[in-house]
């Protein structure tokens, strides 16, 4: 069987601290892509000193500026990760090997989520898996936050895990929290669905009671308890910036 070739796509703005260990652990890719929404800081002669193709465009969204991205690929395989991700040597091997296997078009890849140095294991939902391995003919949806992918074909499991630097520490936690719950709320009222004042309450206590008890956050000792908690927080912001936009908003 031939050698399949494979293209790393990464979107970047402003990633300085973390784009750097991100490309060493990608340098084995025949092609690294990057798209870049004009950071004002190093990231682009960063990215320069590994790869020469690195774009620059205006924002579109997470998951328009992947597909511009796996569109500029010339490989036949996609590995798409994000700046803060980074690929271990034998999750390299594995990804190798699984490019020879005809039947999949894709591939899901588990993810270790760190905050600072210490492993979420139970609290951050451990494997965590994410379709970031696939065909070049697959493509993310629209959607503003949390875009998904769709192959065209089955999809199988890798076993070696991607490490995901998610939170240098809370206070950068709670930065994202205020960021995404605002894309989350814009989502939420495309679907025109009402916000009665009962889901303030249940699907915060939902999502804290699954990630600390269904998942056994609590292993995790204070920690499983934060995440816990600022997970159920990040749903209650989401609801009540959605509530704000479609009721206070003139």
């Amino acid at each position: 069987m031939a050698e399949q070739k494979i293209s790393v796509v990464i979107i970047t703005k402003n990633e300085e601290k973390h784009i750097e260990e991100c490309l060493e652990s990608v340098q084995w890719a025949d092609e690294i892509i990057v798209v870049d929404s004009f950071s004002t800081d190093a990231t682009v002669e960063i990215c320069r000193k590994y790869t020469d193709k690195v774009f620059q465009r205006e924002w579109t969204g997470f998951a328009d500026q992947k597909n511009y991205g796996i569109e500029l690929s010339g490989c036949p395989w996609v590995l798409s990760i994000d700046a803060d991700e980074r690929i271990t040597p034998a999750l390299k091997e594995e990804i190798t090997k699984a490019m020879q296997n005809d039947r999949f078009a894709g591939y899901y890849i588990p993810r270790k989520n760190y905050l600072n140095s210490r492993w979420m294991r139970y609290a951050a939902q451990y494997p965590d898996y994410q379709l970031r391995l696939f065909r070049n003919t697959a493509r993310f949806d629209g959607r503003e936050v949390h875009e998904r992918v769709t192959v065209n074909g089955p999809v199988g499991y890798l076993k070696e895990p991607m490490v995901h630097c998610t939170y240098q520490n809370l206070d950068q936690f709670v930065e994202k929290i205020n960021k995404y719950t605002c894309l989350e709320a814009v989502e939420r009222l495309k679907k025109n669905r009402d916000i009665p004042i009962y889901l303030f309450l249940y699907l915060p206590l939902r999502k804290f009671f699954s990630l600390y008890i269904y998942r056994k956050g609590y292993k995790d000792g204070v920690l499983g308890l934060i995440i816990s908690g600022l997970a159920a927080f990040y749903v209650f912001l989401e609801l009540a910036k959605a509530w704000e936009k479609k009721n206070l908003t003139n």
